[in-house]
């Protein structure tokens, strides 16, 4: 199951939300051996997560997180604008139709398909919300791999390993992730609805912009 989640309302998804932070540090410190801020309670956080972002969560049949990412306009605060700017000419993306998505976090736990259900919510998010385009920052190699998931960006920079890169969403990208996931979409969209069903038939940039 998909969850899209505001951090105001983290106190009804307690167990489900702990999961993700600690999953972050898992993948980000341990594996990657980044240099992040892991709390007391071994939540890997920063400055972009006190901002309100709007979180794509995928949970097992248990409720138990297995892979998430992070979404915030880009009209605001972004780790492309105010951390890597060099990697887009030092121009800034600023639009209320393109977020910034970050931490791409996979569960230790995920199976082969988790990666795939979170590309096809951030595409069902940027549909729902009217949205053009997603930017974000990745390893370099991340690249080939979002190819074989389906949904490459085009990159806008790289240096040090380090790529920016585009996604556009679209229905043909989104028709795509359907059937490679293997869903109907009232499913994909009923997971979104669940959330934004009283803002679906409101003006798309208000929405938490």
């Amino acid at each position: 199951m998909i969850h899209y989640i505001y951090s105001t309302d983290f106190d009804r998804h307690g167990d489900l939300v702990a999961g993700m932070f600690r999953d972050r540090t898992a993948q980000f410190r341990d594996r990657m051996h980044w240099d992040v801020t892991v709390d007391a309670l071994g939540w890997e956080t920063d400055a972009y997560d006190a901002l309100d972002p709007l979180y794509v969560i995928a949970a097992d049949g248990q409720g138990r997180h297995m892979g998430s990412m992070r979404f915030l306009p880009t009209t605001g605060p972004t780790m492309l604008g105010e951390v890597f700017p060099h990697l887009t000419g030092g121009g800034s993306i600023r639009s209320p139709r393109v977020w910034e998505c970050t931490r791409f976090c996979l569960s230790p736990k995920a199976g082969s398909g988790v990666a795939r259900q979170l590309l096809l919510a951030a595409s069902e998010l940027g549909l729902g919300l009217g949205l053009t385009h997603s930017v974000g920052v990745f390893d370099a190699p991340m690249t080939r791999v979002y190819r074989r998931l389906g949904w490459q960006p085009e990159v806008l920079g790289t240096r040090d390993g380090i790529s920016a890169g585009v996604w556009t969403f679209s229905e043909a990208v989104h028709d795509r992730l359907l059937g490679l996931v293997g869903i109907h979409p009232s499913q994909s969209r009923n997971d979104f609805e669940r959330t934004f069903a009283s803002l679906l038939h409101a003006e798309p940039l208000s929405v938490r912009a």
